[in-house]
């Protein structure tokens, strides 16, 4: 490729791209889906999701909420409904995701770790409002906790996911494009 002209090459270049992109997304996510699924992995999750669950006590009472802990399941002393963060309710699924994304996509190995350091966070920040309104939104209806956990929640979660990867994206193609590029 290195005798075809330079405009030439770059439009090659540019059309193969996607289907790298897409091929090392793809490969990176099964993997890190295949990591989360063995035991260890399993073992670090059920202490996260722990963690998670009590951090998000702690603000329900630093907010003047009322709730109990019991391992991973937030309980509301009064009424007695509880909610559990189950596997997969913890976010580290669609973290996976954002990872993927990001390793797959050429950047500079310092944005990279900028943003999946920031990404994580933001994710994770936005999954412990996840958690503690459906904590509250069970409290009162069962079939709007069915709704916003099944769909609502569910979704928003993803979409937040797309838009902090494509924030970060905008963000690090600045820093990566081509030296000619207007930036």
């Amino acid at each position: 490729m290195s005798s075809l002209p330079t405009g030439v090459r770059q439009a090659a270049v540019r059309s193969i791209r996607p289907a790298r992109f897409g091929l090392i997304f793809a490969s990176l996510f099964f993997a890190g889906i295949a990591v989360l699924l063995t035991p260890p992995a399993q073992t670090v999750d059920a202490h996260f999701s722990r963690l998670l669950v009590k951090l998000s006590h702690g603000l329900i009472l630093v907010c003047g909420g009322k709730a109990s802990i019991e391992g991973v399941i937030l309980r509301d002393p009064a009424k007695g409904f509880a909610i559990e963060m189950r596997d997969g309710c913890n976010a580290v699924n669609v973290t996976i995701l954002l990872w993927s994304a990001m390793l797959a996509f050429p950047a500079r190995l310092k944005m990279k770790v900028w943003g999946l350091l920031a990404g994580s966070l933001v994710i994770h920040a936005i999954n412990i409002v996840r958690f503690i309104s459906l904590f509250y939104i069970g409290q009162y209806s069962a079939s709007w906790f069915d709704f916003a956990h099944g769909y609502l929640w569910e979704s928003l979660l993803i979409l937040d996911t797309m838009v902090v990867f494509w924030l970060w994206v905008n963000r690090a193609s600045g820093s990566y494009g081509a030296p000619n590029a207007a930036r």
